[in-house]
């Protein structure tokens, strides 16, 4: 699937608020670097956090509701 795709779809889980959107992916992108497990099938290793961050929303496995703001 196309980058561009992938970001409407994450778009949408957010109401197509770029602003919250982009709060979520840099909170998510801080877990991933800390250690968090991706919760999609790309490895870390191989793919950029934000990619994965993006993803992940995208396919709703996060949501503003579950994030943990401690990291």
């Amino acid at each position: 699937m196309r980058t561009e795709e992938i970001v409407a779809q994450a778009l949408v889980k957010v109401d197509n608020d770029r602003y919250v959107l982009s709060n979520l992916i840099f909170t998510r992108v801080k877990q991933l670097g800390a250690g968090a497990k991706p919760l999609v099938a790309l490895d870390a290793k191989h793919h950029k956090l934000t990619d994965i961050a993006i993803l992940e929303i995208a396919q709703g496995k996060i949501s503003l509701e579950c994030i943990d703001t401690r990291y």
